[in-house]
């Protein structure tokens, strides 16, 4: 959710409950200041250095804690070359100039790519629960020149049913930096099925037909299925009426 700016004479503080999936690089940053379940407000900044503040806030990954500097300060720089950085079985974090649904601006989200998000495009961390498997080391591909400019606005754009699409420019970064690809234009997978992840290869919509295929012959056959792989467990929570045949009789 959220919560009410938290405000200093120095710095007024954002926080979105919908976007943090706990990193902790502010509980663990500054621990005196950012407290989990105190008493009133958990973000307590009244005794730290602003800049200590800054920096902890802009290390947050999710985009969750933002602020705007009250003391002339400079506010929040915008990352000089755009980036998707992929995390190990986990979300794909982006840095730069973001243009993000719902008419939102960023400079920093962590967006879903298991499928299972409560919170899509977001990564709410249901990955974990699934079991999501996606490497951060993917092979470089043979996309990965330097781009002639490597800022400016990057929008990313949920397709229905479909991919992440993600305009402007951009490097795909493993998730020890390494450049994995660069380009203007990606479709990124957020469905969990894509061979070829971070790229969609359009196993969204063979998945979907497939899971179809399988719900009605277990319906024609009296089958039940218990559903273990991401993907199938995104498209059973987007059907109730397949309950009776995933859970049985």
């Amino acid at each position: 959710m959220q919560m009410k700016p938290i405000e200093t004479n120095e710095i007024t503080i954002q926080y979105d409950g919908k976007k943090c999936i706990h990193a902790r690089r502010c509980v663990l940053g500054l621990p005196n200041e950012f407290i989990p379940n105190a008493p009133g407000s958990w973000i307590k900044p009244e005794n730290a250095d602003v800049d200590d503040l800054v920096r902890i806030i802009e290390s947050c990954p999710s985009g969750a804690l933002s602020y705007q500097r009250k003391d002339g300060g400079k506010q929040e720089p915008i990352a000089q070359v755009n980036t998707a950085r992929l995390w190990e079985n986990g979300p794909v974090e982006y840095r730069g100039a973001l243009k993000l649904p719902n008419g939102q601006e960023a400079t920093r989200a962590l967006m879903c790519r298991c499928g299972q998000s409560k919170n899509k495009p977001y990564c709410d961390n249901s990955h974990l629960d699934a079991g999501f498997e996606a490497t951060a080391d993917v092979p470089t591909t043979d996309r990965a020149d330097t781009l002639p400019a490597r800022d400016g606005d990057l929008t990313l754009t949920p397709a229905p049913n479909g991919p992440l699409m993600v305009k402007g420019n951009l490097e795909i970064i493993a998730g020890s930096g390494r450049r994995i690809a660069t380009g203007t234009t990606h479709a990124m997978c957020r469905c969990g099925a894509s061979q070829n992840k971070p790229f969609c290869d359009g196993s969204h919509a063979v998945g979907k037909a497939l899971v179809e295929f399988m719900i009605n012959d277990a319906k024609a056959s009296g089958f039940r299925i218990v559903p273990l792989c991401p993907f199938v467990k995104a498209q059973y929570a987007r059907h109730p009426e397949w309950k009776e045949v995933m859970n049985g009789r």
